[in-house]
């Protein structure tokens, strides 16, 4: 099996300055970039691939999916056995390596078998980032229980299930040490309420400060931090006060709390193609006049959110937070945020701010000599079109994930 490959005769992608390199090769050996420069050696037994001016740049992050989540009937992913669920969650993981994402980082689901499934080779799927299960409480944003149902916490322990209903500061610090035990590289809260479950409006704020405080100390213990599933700038704020590191979708925060995010050092990760998604296909996939207000509310803050965001200095890295059948929409993320930011800021979005979040900085959403070689070649410049990369990967005719060609469309 090939294991070196030099690209040639491309253009290279730099990610963090948002400008292309031109006439630069590409040495891959093993899983890693071995170099990059002109006139590079050639070692015995490499593959040359002449990219002809095609653009060669990292391969994209999401920050926010749920790979168990293979159809939007979140009770029908719940109660599906284990195996079923493991290849259900293959599938999703497969199609978004063959659209471009080499990396992603699951807010509430997967396991750590899957994550060591990839790393085995027995999926073809990007590298997996986890949390394990999202923690809400009773009647929360994952308490998918109708109000008449009282039975506890049901099929929590499900792969297919994505949220721990945990109440009171003692269980929630026994939930995140086993979280952490079981394989999390972060603990996800549910802090705010949310589009999908049946109980709790979207203003209403899930969780005491004692609670979340202990979530986010012993995220810190294991040298870890908290996400935060949050839409109202009452709750953003809240969270940024107490710690949490990462705030998931943000539609409704305002300009002082955003400045506020950016000075503790927060990254968000704005999900506006879900509600978007929503709106368009909710009707025939039978959600109500309930949940068709809630997506209204949080869609009606998105683009201003981004513009709030970017003026305020606070990193955005790319999510999309597609459930089940509307998986297909994953490339109209590029399409919202070109409405409000540039092709370089949204590409570091999808790279480099990615990568920081997963906590891979230098390894995953870069070119450079020592990252691990998730590689993509587009025919194109997407920092002049961005277009080019929301096409389900059509424009991209090799994708490289650690190093292992699974696409090539040149040949």
């Amino acid at each position: 099996m090939t294991t070196s490959y030099l690209f040639t005769g491309g253009n290279v992608l730099d990610a963090e300055a948002g400008i292309l390199r031109q006439g630069l090769d590409v040495l891959v050996t093993n899983q890693r970039i071995a170099a990059i420069g002109t006139g590079l050696a050639r070692p015995e037994g490499v593959e040359v691939i002449d990219l002809a001016g095609k653009t060669i740049m990292p391969g994209l992050v999401d920050c926010h999916v749920h790979v168990v989540a293979e159809t939007l009937d979140l009770w029908a992913n719940m109660i599906a056995p284990a195996s079923l669920a493991a290849l259900r969650s293959a599938r999703v993981m497969e199609e978004a390596l063959q659209r471009g994402f080499t990396t992603l980082r699951d807010l509430g689901g997967a396991d750590y078998g899957l994550v060591r499934a990839v790393n085995e080779g027995l999926i073809a799927g990007p590298r997996l980032i986890i949390c394990g299960k999202g923690l809400t409480t009773t009647g929360g944003h994952a308490d998918l229980r109708q109000r008449t149902d009282d039975r506890p916490g049901l099929f929590s322990d499900r792969l297919g299930s994505m949220g721990l209903i945990v109440d009171g500061v003692d269980n929630v610090r026994a939930a995140c040490r086993t979280m952490i035990k079981e394989g999390a590289n972060f603990i996800k809260v549910m802090a705010n309420g949310g589009v999908s479950s049946p109980n709790d409006p979207i203003h209403s704020i899930q969780y005491s400060r004692d609670e979340i405080s202990a979530m986010v100390e012993e995220a810190e213990n294991a040298g870890l931090y908290v996400a935060a599933h949050v839409y109202t700038d009452k709750s953003i704020a809240r969270c940024v006060e107490l710690g949490v590191h990462s705030l998931e979708h943000c539609n409704l925060i305002e300009p002082d709390t955003a400045r506020k995010a950016a000075e503790k050092g927060c990254i968000a990760v704005p999900t506006l193609v879900a509600y978007d998604a929503l709106a368009l296909e909710g009707e025939a996939l039978g959600l109500g006049a309930a949940e068709f207000a809630k997506i209204d509310v949080v869609r009606s803050g998105g683009l201003r959110s981004l513009e709030i965001m970017r003026d305020a200095g606070l990193p955005m890295a790319f999510g999309s937070d597609l459930l089940g059948q509307l998986r297909k929409y994953h490339g109209m993320e590029f399409e919202l945020l070109a409405r409000v930011l540039t092709p370089q800021e949204i590409i570091r979005s999808a790279t480099v701010i990615g990568a920081k979040l997963c906590r891979l900085e230098g390894q995953v959403g870069v070119v450079a000599e020592g990252a691990f070689a998730d590689l993509l070649v587009v025919d194109g410049d997407p920092l002049s079109d961005i277009s080019l990369l929301q096409d389900d990967g059509a424009n991209m005719p090799i994708i490289m994930a650690s190093g292992r060609i699974v696409k090539n469309a040149l040949n």
